[in-house]
């Protein structure tokens, strides 16, 4: 299958290798593999913690759209701080959760027509 057993890079915005995502299963749209965090995922870990914390919310507030901008406003961080790197370049647009040593995402190589976060 597609995109199984390939290698992907979470880095920072400068190229450096935050960790890797080994593709182990490809159920269209989404991405999911083992993650192998590298020394600098720690500064960036407590995003993604944050991120997942208010995915979770979403799925349980009464108010839901104050918690969607939460979560909007966590995930535009993730964004701002690292990039999504396929084998040989970056992708233009993704969705990515870490979780432990799990990673599932979405990805386009080309942006969005909505800029995040405006949808």
């Amino acid at each position: 299958m597609a995109f199984v057993g390939e290698v992907w890079h979470v880095t920072t915005r400068d190229g450096a290798v935050l960790g890797e995502i080994g593709i182990e299963e490809a159920d269209f749209p989404w991405l999911r593999g083992r993650f192998t965090a590298r020394p600098g995922f720690e500064d960036v870990r407590l995003l993604f913690e944050r991120e997942l914390a208010l995915l979770d919310r979403i799925e349980q507030a009464e108010e839901e759209r104050q918690a969607e901008e939460e979560w909007e406003a966590a995930y535009g961080a993730v964004r701002e701080a690292v990039l999504l790197v396929a084998p040989g370049r970056p992708v233009a647009e993704f969705l990515l959760h870490i979780e432990g040593d799990q990673a599932w995402f979405r990805w386009s190589e080309e942006p969005f027509e909505v800029p995040f976060g405006e949808g």
